[in-house]
């Protein structure tokens, strides 16, 4: 409806050249016939401010385009006077960041159609948040604006910053008077390409991971340009056009870490308070856990944990609870002033007792429990990688063989052959073997002792898993092995070997956690997909609009990833044990993603955890091997609830496949997607043909899976299982020794000080626990899967209400979560260690609040940390 209440228009009724025609010939033939009538526009602006006092809305200032009716000198909508703001009410005061709503008033012809579009100078020196707007018409209808994005002064970005309504249009019915502007600003966001971005940009584009070295610090710098090559492939990163090292041209130079001023495009910047949430984070976190001495010493004389009660003296409420006089003189070197002042006086006013993670928060030794070994497979926070065994025995791809025999394992099965037990799908892999074996002599080489490992496990008749052997390798002479298989063991010095072995599974396991599962498959292969779609989908079309709430912070946070983990001489490379190769393994990975197996039901039977079902009533389309199987059954759930809820919107825009293959927008942004995001991946056959409605859905449902559900349950578990180091160690500091050596009388002599020795030193587990506790923790701006940062997201009352419907599915699907936790034929919801699978439960507490903090629940709709 148009403001004096007639339907609007669609454009393709009035060509743009013929309704500029037409308007002339009336306007000079019919000049009585032009009302005079004045209508009246109101307008709200929500806008926090990064300093506490609000600001003077004079030096604020929007106009507004009609989505109807065109300028016949432009061609676009109708322009509106400037309207300056007039400041209004505080509506949330939070940290140092003040809410207000600003007001407007103008007057436009009645000719003037609806607004669509509004573009908002700000004058000030400073930058604004701008969280929404709303228009008010003279028939009361109100016109709702998302916006979440920083407004910078005019005198920096030279141009107006340019908003959309909520409404949404395929690119064939965008109506005339918005098609110039739909493009004109697509076309600004691709930019030129060149030139280093500044801060107030808003420019998207691709670049390869050539900012992870820092060569002009010296050749222990020096790291590999990651993308664009056979040898280094990887997703693209977005572009910050920075200049390069003197001494390393392929490497651009690299911002001060703790700044953490790095480009992202001023949509994707965190709000106010969120980067200084993240940065009080850290800090608190360094503050628990990392003492001055460490800091100081060469890595050579770092000191172990002697005991094991002094490991939970981390979590102790003893330790000092002030910022240390050392601390704070670094932090000077490294935080502005104007944040450090806040980040002081938040960690004052929230200064005590870290949790105690919860593998050890009921049962100090439940992290020692075979079954709790296995169960974490399942259901700890890194359920991704256990594979049903398909072939005995295991061999690499060179056809070497491993030398776990079938007759040390048939004792454990049950009174099952090893055969029967692999025909019923009830031997299960957790392998870390092929990647790591070519890599290393080159790791052992840096002070570490890694080995390849494989894992075999036995489902028993109780739904758990039980170990049934470990084996762990070394390269030998050309293609052969050096290989040691251990078995489980209750008591005494194989007990003892047995718990070393599982130990150097486990730091396998956490690697390939932080480096795959979590950093490679979820952080960076989504953000080619956001970087195509502000570039090629305008925030007008419907995919867009479905897609945003997913990419929340994710390209901030990717950047900051770049800043001080995953760089030369970062976090990852100081606690993990490939060390500067971390990264490169990374790489060999990537060759191994497909987009096509990234969907949860796709990923269960590429591992063979579960079979396809031919019961068309089964909305999943597979049947899973084992039912307690608790990132899976839930998993599925949300997967299904994610699935109904993209098809009932994309079937919506889309009614036929006619109208996806028409769609320009869509089929430039899946183009480039493969083309230039992930364009190292542009050859493979398995990308989805974007022609038919089911592949959109099941794109879509995959993408949006990968940064809801599947991001948090590999990420906000961590603290709860990776907070305890014994548990899930980074790296090891010897291997399991030989009998007749000097080592191992050691070892005979004192078992659990071995082990302690053999884990990370006291600096390493430290800044390991202080990492995870980071990123454990929900920030306070966080917006949970089935939630919208506003009740007006969509100009659609039919996709309002179907949102509605999934926000209540899953609701409902929490419930049944919590169900099943109660049910004590479960043993894998909780195991010995007593911790509920909730990782996949939808809210934090069950309701939509924001509340901040490690909870171990909850998915956020996006990549946020």
């Amino acid at each position: 409806m148009s403001l004096n209440g007639t339907p609007e228009r669609p454009s393709s009724i009035v060509p743009k050249q013929h309704s500029s025609v037409t308007t002339r010939i009336v306007n000079n033939l019919n000049p009585i016939c032009q009302s005079t009538q004045q209508l009246t526009l109101k307008g709200k602006f929500a806008i926090t401010h990064s300093q506490s006092k609000s600001i003077s809305g004079k030096l604020l200032c929007v106009q507004i385009y009609s989505g109807t009716d065109a300028d016949p000198e432009t061609g676009k909508g109708r322009l509106s006077e400037k309207a300056y703001f007039k400041s209004g009410e505080s509506v949330k005061h939070s940290h140092d960041a003040k809410t207000m709503i600003y007001k407007i008033k103008m007057h436009v012809d009645s000719h003037f159609g609806t607004p669509r579009v509004f573009v908002i100078q700000n004058q000030h020196k400073k930058k604004l948040f701008l969280q929404s707007a709303s228009l008010e018409t003279s028939n009361n209808r109100i016109i709702h604006f998302d916006c979440n994005s920083w407004i910078y002064p005019i005198k920096k970005t030279k141009y107006d910053r340019l908003f959309f309504s909520n409404r949404c249009y395929l690119p064939s019915q965008t109506p005339s008077a918005l098609v110039e502007l739909r493009k004109e600003e697509l076309d600004r966001l691709r930019g030129n390409g060149m030139g280093e971005r500044k801060e107030w940009d808003r420019i998207y584009d691709y670049d390869y991971y050539n900012d992870l070295g820092d060569p002009d610090k010296g050749q222990d710098h020096l790291r590999p340009v990651l993308g664009g090559s056979r040898l280094y492939p990887y997703p693209r990163r977005g572009r910050t056009g920075r200049k390069h090292n003197i001494t390393g041209p392929s490497s651009e130079t690299r911002p001060q870490p703790m700044n953490f001023n790095i480009y992202v495009p001023s949509d994707e910047r965190f709000g106010p308070n969120k980067l200084k949430e993240l940065k009080s984070n850290c800090v608190h976190a360094m503050r628990h856990f990392l003492s001055p001495k460490s800091e100081l010493l060469p890595r050579q004389n770092y000191a172990n944990f002697q005991s094991f009660e002094e490991i939970l003296g981390m979590f102790s409420s003893n330790r000092n609870l002030t910022i240390e006089g050392w601390m704070l003189d670094n932090l000077r070197k490294l935080i502005p002033v104007e944040h450090l002042k806040g980040i002081t006086q938040a960690i004052k006013e929230n200064s005590g007792q870290l949790p105690i993670p919860q593998i050890i928060s009921e049962n100090e030794w439940a992290w020692k429990d075979d079954m709790e070994f296995g169960r974490q497979m399942l259901a700890g926070t890194h359920p991704t990688r256990i594979q049903c065994l398909m072939t005995f025995p295991p061999q690499n791809k060179y056809g070497v063989q491993s030398s776990i025999k079938q007759s040390i394992i048939e004792q454990n099965l049950e009174g099952w052959t090893l055969s029967q037990a692999m025909e019923k799908g009830r031997i299960f892999i957790l392998e870390h073997h092929d990647y790591l074996i070519p890599y290393l002599n080159r790791i052992n080489a840096n002070g570490v002792c890694a080995y390849a490992s494989r894992t075999l496990l036995f489902l028993r008749s109780d739904g758990m898993l039980k170990p049934l052997t470990i084996e762990l390798s070394l390269p030998g002479s050309s293609l052969l092995e050096i290989n040691r298989v251990f078995l489980p063991a209750k008591q005494g010095t194989q007990a003892a070997l047995w718990q070393l072995a599982k130990a150097h599974v486990l730091v396998n396991d956490a690697v390939y956690h932080q480096l795959i599962s979590h950093w490679l498959y979820t952080h960076a292969v989504v953000e080619p997909f956001i970087i195509a779609t502000k570039r090629r989908l305008s925030v007008m079309h419907p995919i867009h609009r479905l897609l945003n709430p997913h990419f929340k912070d994710t390209m901030h946070i990717n950047a900051l990833a770049r800043l001080i983990l995953i760089n030369s001489g970062g976090i990852l490379e100081r606690i993990l044990f490939p060390g500067e190769i971390c990264m490169q393994i990374s790489c060999d990975l990537y060759k191994e993603w497909r987009f096509n197996e990234q969907g949860l039901p796709a990923d269960l039977l590429k591992r063979g955890m579960a079979v396809e079902d031919e019961d068309m009533n089964n909305p999943t389309g597979i049947q899973l091997l084992m039912l307690d199987y608790p990132y899976a059954t839930d998993g599925l759930e949300i997967w299904v609830a994610i699935k109904e809820w993209v098809k009932d919107f994309c079937s919506f825009f889309y009614k036929d496949k006619e109208a996806i293959e028409a769609d320009i927008e869509l089929q430039a942004w899946w183009s480039e997607i493969r083309t230039q995001g992930h364009g190292d991946k542009h050859n493979d056959t398995w990308w989805y043909p974007m022609t038919t409605l089911s592949n959109l859905v099941e794109a879509l449902t995959t993408l949006i899976w990968i940064a809801s559900a599947k991001h948090a349950s590999l990420n906000y578990g961590q603290y709860a299982y990776n907070g305890y180091p014994p548990n899930r160690p980074t790296l090891c500091r010897k291997f399991v020794p030989r009998e007749g050596t000097v080592e191992f009388g050691e070892f005979l002599k004192d078992p659990d000080k071995f082990f302690l020795k053999m884990l990370p030193d006291r600096f390493e587990m430290s800044l390991a626990v202080a990492l995870v506790d980071v990123l454990s923790r929900h920030t306070c701006d966080e917006v949970y899967l089935g939630c919208q940062q506003s009740p007006g997201w969509i100009d659609n009352e039919v996709i309002k209400n179907r949102f509605a419907e999934f926000r209540q599915e899953l609701k409902e699907i929490q419930t049944r979560i919590m169900q099943r936790n109660r049910d004590p034929k479960l043993k894998n919801r909780r195991g010995p260690g007593n911790i509920e699978y909730t990782l996949l439960c939808p809210d934090m507490y069950g309701s939509s609040a924001s509340t901040s903090g490690i909870t171990g629940r909850g998915i956020p709709s996006s990549i946020t940390i």
